[in-house]
C-alpha cells in the first residue's frame, strides 16, 4: 500500500515541486495539499494520512501550531509530521520538534532525503540527518528547554548512553551497528529501551533529550 501524504506550503510552486517528487515514488501518494496551516490541520484530520509534510512558515496557522494540533503531547492519536525549513532564516525548528514533529528537513536537502524522511515517519521512525542534526538541534538547544529535562525512569546503561549520543549525532541504525560491532536487532532493542526510559515517542525526542541534558553539544559528545 502507498504511503499517503498531505503536503502544506503557502508557496504554490513549492507545493507543486514536493508533490511531483513524492508522487514519482512507487510507494508514496500525495492525497491532499494545503496553502495554510489551518487548512492543513482540517485536511489532515479528515484524510488521516500516514505522513504530514509541513512548511513552518505558513499564514493563518503556522507549521508549529499545526504540528502541535496534530501531533502534540495532548493528542490522543497523533499523526506523523515532518517539517521543512530554511535553516538560515527560520528560528522555529526547535519549537516544532517540541510540538511533536517526527522529522525535519532543510528545503535544499534534495529528493532523496525528502523521500527517506517520509518513509521513516510512516514506519514510526524519524529522520535525523547528520548534515543538519548538529546545525539545528545544536543551535536550538542553546535556547534551553521550556522546563527542566525529565529524568529517565531507570538509569541508562553505559551502552545506552553510547547509543543515545549516536542517535543525537544523526547516525542511522546501520551505522550504529557498525560502529559498536553489534547486530541491527540489538541496536533496535537499545533504542526501544531508550524510548521507554525517556518517555520519548521517537528518535527526535531521544536526540532532543540528549541535547537538553548536555550529553552532546553541536553534534559532539560533551
Amino acid at each position: 500500500m502507498s504511503i499517503r501524504v498531505v503536503v502544506a506550503d503557502d508557496q504554490e510552486i513549492a507545493r507543486t515541486g514536493l508533490t511531483m517528487i513524492l508522487n514519482a515514488q512507487p510507494d508514496i501518494e500525495v492525497v491532499g495539499e494545503a496553502a495554510d496551516g489551518r487548512q492543513a490541520v482540517e485536511l489532515a484530520r479528515r484524510l488521516r494520512p500516514d505522513v504530514c509534510l509541513f512548511d513552518i512558515r505558513m499564514p493563518v496557522l503556522d507549521g508549529i501550531e499545526a504540528t502541535r494540533a496534530l501531533a502534540g503531547p495532548t493528542v490522543d492519536d497523533p499523526l506523523a509530521v515532518v517539517v521543512i525549513t530554511t535553516f538560515d532564516l527560520d528560528d522555529y525548528v526547535y519549537a516544532a520538534l517540541r510540538a511533536g514533529a517526527r522529522g525535519f528537513l532543510l528545503k535544499d536537502s534534495g529528493r532523496t532525503m525528502l523521500t527517506q524522511a517520509v518513509r521513516a515517519a510512516a514506519s514510526g521512525d524519524a529522520l535525523i540527518a547528520p548534515s543538519i542534526t548538529a546545525r539545528l538541534l545544536g543551535a536550538f538547544a542553546n535556547t534551553g528547554p521550556a522546563s527542566p529535562p525529565a529524568q529517565p525512569i531507570d538509569e541508562l546503561t553505559d551502552r545506552e548512553e553510547q547509543i543515545l549520543v549516536a542517535v543525537a549525532s544523526g547516525r542511522t541504525n546501520n551505522e550504529i551497528a557498525d560502529e559498536f560491532h553489534i547486530t541491527l536487532s540489538t541496536v533496535k532493542t537499545h533504542i526501544a529501551s531508550l524510548m521507554a526510559k525517556l518517555s520519548a515517542r521517537n528518535r527526535v525526542e531521544i536526540a532532543m533529550w540528549a541535547y537538553e541534558t548536555n550529553r552532546v553539544r553541536n553534534g559532539f559528545r560533551r
